[in-house]
């Protein structure tokens, strides 16, 4: 039949188009917000520079084919990131940090998964010009915000450190090519394709390695050659999740949202202890309750309808809105610290180019 399309293509029919679309357009927004760039590269390049700096992973998914015009060739991509890579290297060029986003299709000759499409949307942003690790903790906030966004629910982020695998590699001296087949295997999760290829490899190395994929603890890469720094890096990323974030939902949950705003704002802009926080929180809610509330109940009928309808719209914006400049108010603390002088400091978004 002429109509059937190939493996692991698929139309997308107008209610899902529309789902998309609304999706792009919110995250989009959303990267635009913080400060994030549109950028957007060609779906074909040069086979040469379309994978120029990237793996052998990503060249067996990249469709190749001869241009017409010149006879060079050339590839269709199946990762927008080295193109964003390359348009800030070559053609921004920019002095200081530069925040870049995109989003567009790419395509790839084999499926991720089974369930996987050849012609996935990708959606991402991109810092460059800054090498302390505050620039990956505002891409990890960043990622958490996308997530919410979207009402992804249930998700959980891993944070790694590809030195950390590099370092045991390099101490175990296996070549390029095992090198690369280890970190696929290793990207996939691949158990029983890991066992196999460090069979050759010291039997402490060959732990780490098979650890690595299911590890979630620092201990053991503490002793390891050459990781020293990594570990500290990760350590420090996972003591920097919003904590107070959390509290104040679970207060807005458990206590309503003037409570949580109080709180709030007392612990993020004063940083003030939370039990405290939270009583003076709570007498703050008592307070604007009676004063709004004693007034309002003299009403009767539909003007006590509405009044209530009102007030309660009012006071959720307003918290919310208090709750939401807290956190944004302590992450924004916690990029300026840097934590004691780790990197470079991460300028603002808007800021003058060249500030460092």
């Amino acid at each position: 039949m002429r109509w059937l399309l190939p493996e692991y293509f698929e139309d997308i029919l107008p209610e899902e188009a529309a789902r998309i679309e609304r999706l792009r357009r919110l995250l989009l927004d959303l990267f635009a917000g913080r400060g994030y760039e549109l950028v957007m590269p060609p779906m074909l390049e040069y086979v040469e520079s379309l994978l120029t700096g990237t793996g052998h992973d990503l060249d067996l998914r990249t469709f190749k084919l001869v241009d017409q015009l010149s006879g060079r060739m050339m590839g269709v991509r199946a990762d927008i990131t080295p193109q964003v890579a390359r348009i800030d290297a070559h053609l921004l060029n920019r002095k200081g940090v530069t925040r870049l986003c995109y989003c567009g299709s790419v395509l790839h000759a084999r499926p991720a998964g089974l369930a996987a499409t050849r012609e996935p949307l990708q959606i991402g942003a991109e810092i460059y010009g800054h090498a302390g690790i505050e620039s990956d903790l505002e891409i990890q906030r960043l990622l958490a915000a996308a997530l919410a966004a979207a009402d992804v629910r249930g998700a959980r982020i891993d944070v790694g450190h590809v030195a950390v695998f590099r370092a045991v590699v390099r101490a175990a001296r296996v070549g390029a090519e095992r090198e690369a087949e280890l970190f696929e295997a290793l990207q996939k999760k691949d158990l029983p394709a890991l066992r196999a290829l460090t069979r050759p490899i010291r039997p402490r190395l060959r732990d780490a390695l098979l650890l690595l994929p299911e590890l979630f603890t620092v201990q053991l890469f503490a002793t390891l050659p050459d990781t020293t720094s990594e570990v500290d890096s990760i350590r420090w990323l996972a003591e920097q999740t919003p904590r107070y974030r959390a509290l104040f939902e679970r207060l807005a949950k458990r206590s309503g949202l003037l409570i949580a705003a109080g709180t709030a704002v007392l612990t993020a802009t004063y940083f003030w202890d939370p039990l405290p926080a939270f009583a003076v929180g709570l007498g703050l809610a008592l307070i604007v309750a009676l004063v709004i509330g004693w007034p309002t109940l003299r009403l009767k009928g539909h003007y006590l309808a509405m009044a209530t309808l009102a007030i309660g719209l009012i006071v959720y914006e307003i918290a919310d809105y208090l709750v939401d400049s807290a956190h944004e108010h302590l992450s924004g603390s916690l990029l300026r610290d840097g934590q004691a002088g780790r990197g470079k400091q991460l300028p603002a978004p808007g800021a003058r180019r060249g500030q460092v």
